[in-house]
């Protein structure tokens, strides 16, 4: 992430969503209804009370990867049934899902770590949930880039959020040639063999202007790195 210099914003308005919501009655979920789950992005404690009770409660649960997801579900000792839901099967099996949302089920979204369609699948299934009439609740809890932006030392008041930056070099550099002007503190994904690639792509893009590097967030070898104090070499 990288900011050049403080912006005060403030608040254009709020408005209230059309789209139904799910209810909860007696502390139990309502069928018929898709629950965004977060799920931990490290320490598997950081999952809130109500997630692992959803979780519970679901009659299914759609993820990205059910071996990694099966790990969190053993150490809470939630017994439900999964279903792969990534990108290579989602429009096929958001089909599928709907259907059973349709009959009546509560099936339970979650992602490899932190909140689901946050650069990860779901957004096929929700928009087609939400267009069936089909009520979807969102459960928050832990995101990797709020985390690391709180903990980085940046300007917190407003930030943009570009997911992953492009693998090609040159697609790369457009991108971030658009946002040379941008005043928020920039917050994207990087994988770890292309950081050097991508750091390098910012110093030549966006010249030289704060950055720091978050990894491992919430685990034993958690790190911030900043830079132009610091070389990441």
């Amino acid at each position: 992430m990288c900011c050049p210099r403080r912006r005060s914003m403030k608040p254009s308005g709020c408005h209230q969503s059309k789209f139904p919501r799910a209810a909860v009655q007696g502390g139990e979920a309502l069928s018929g209804t898709l629950y965004l789950v977060a799920t931990p992005i490290g320490n598997l404690e950081d999952i809130t009370f109500r997630a692992v009770r959803m979780l519970k409660e679901a009659d299914l649960i759609a993820c990205e990867d059910t071996r990694q997801t099966r790990k969190l579900l053993d150490h809470y000792e939630i017994a439900k049934p999964t279903i792969s839901y990534y990108e290579h099967n989602e429009i096929e099996r958001s089909l599928e899902l709907i259907a059973k949302l349709q009959g009546g089920a509560t099936i339970a979204l979650v992602s490899d770590a932190g909140m689901p369609l946050v650069s990860d699948p779901g957004y096929r299934l929700v928009r087609a949930a939400i267009d069936h009439g089909i009520r979807v609740e969102a459960i928050p809890g832990a995101s990797a880039l709020l985390t690391a932006l709180a903990a980085s030392g940046m300007a917190t008041d407003s930030f943009h959020f570009g997911g992953f930056l492009p693998v090609k070099s040159g697609q790369r550099l457009k991108v971030l040639e658009t946002l040379g002007e941008e005043p928020a503190t920039l917050i994207f994904y990087e994988a770890p063999h292309r950081i050097l690639d991508t750091l390098a792509a910012i110093e030549e893009t966006l010249g030289d202007r704060p950055v720091v590097v978050a990894r491992e967030l919430t685990k034993v070898h958690e790190e911030f790195c900043a830079a132009p104090r610091e070389k990441f070499v």
